[in-house]
């Protein structure tokens, strides 16, 4: 962990003004989070990570760019980006209302409603520590089973994270992934790593997005990861959302299969129950009985 002068004196360095004050955040597990007060009196929120692999925090960076410029959900300001070190503007934690969370809602459907060119980014990118291969497609299946689900799969059996009748149920799925996956979509604007502990409610109530694995991908899989670990009055968000941009049919029914990414992601980085859970996703979507939770 890089001592606090060394974090101010980098953060200082990057932005173009001195830092005065230093104080540790606690909460991430990936990233060392610092919060500095400028000598102009701005405080800012810095992220720094010994041996970042490349491009780590440019593709943070410019993930929190294009979601701004959806003008949707908020999003921290970039301050400064380098290979070791991400510096935005600091965000003062509050707590969210019912209220607050039906706007979110509302504005997460703008940001999605924003669009992307192709299903993918222009970059690869990450999701934790993770890479994660964004090679655009045209056709949101396959990209979820080329560029999310396969691959992920394959780390996740060959660690033993998954075993091989769950491996087999999600290899079933897509198999007949046309057949789960829904009306075709245009893609959207997605976040890709949205668990309400990527959600930073400031003073105000009102919900900013950090950390994303931004790319351009079906709208159900934000809203499914939501759903994975829970988010606060998740209902009320939900009916937000579905009132400014109305869900297709059987959304709730591929809840499953937009959570198979994010579990065999969860396997690889934590396994545990995350593998099983990946298999009984998939259970859930052959035997037609989906479990969104």
């Amino acid at each position: 962990m890089a001592k606090l002068s060394t974090i101010a004196n980098r953060a200082g360095s990057l932005v173009g003004t001195p830092v005065v004050a230093t104080t540790p955040v606690a909460g991430g597990d990936v990233c060392t989070a610092t919060r500095v007060r400028l000598s102009d009196g701005r405080n800012a929120f810095v992220k720094t990570r010994s041996h970042a692999p490349p491009g780590f925090f440019a593709h943070e960076a410019r993930g929190l760019s294009w979601l701004a410029e959806a003008d949707g959900v908020a999003t921290p300001d970039v301050l400064a980006a380098a290979d070791d070190c991400l510096v935005l503007s600091w965000i003062e934690p509050g707590r969210p209302s019912a209220e607050s969370v039906e706007a979110f809602g509302r504005s997460l459907a703008a940001t999605h409603s924003a669009g992307a060119q192709s299903f993918g980014a222009e970059h690869d990118g990450y999701i934790g520590t993770i890479p994660l291969t964004n090679t655009p497609t045209q056709q949101w299946p396959e990209f979820w089973a080329t560029r999310r689900v396969l691959p992920y799969l394959k780390v996740a059996h060959d660690r033993h994270a998954v075993s091989d009748q769950d491996a087999a149920a999600v290899e079933q799925v897509i198999d007949r992934l046309d057949d789960f996956a829904g009306p075709p979509e245009p893609p959207s604007r997605l976040h890709g790593d949205l668990w309400s502990g990527n959600i930073v409610w400031d003073a105000e109530g009102r919900g900013h997005l950090v950390d994303p694995a931004a790319h351009g991908g079906h709208r159900e899989t934000d809203l499914a990861m939501l759903a994975l670990f829970g988010a606060p009055h998740l209902p009320r968000l939900l009916a937000a959302y579905d009132e400014a941009a109305p869900l297709r049919d059987g959304w709730r029914q591929r809840v499953p299969l937009h959570q198979l990414h994010p579990l065999l992601v969860h396997a690889i980085l934590f396994g545990g129950s995350y593998g099983g859970r990946a298999g009984a996703a998939a259970r859930a979507l052959l035997d037609g009985t989906p479990d969104g939770r």
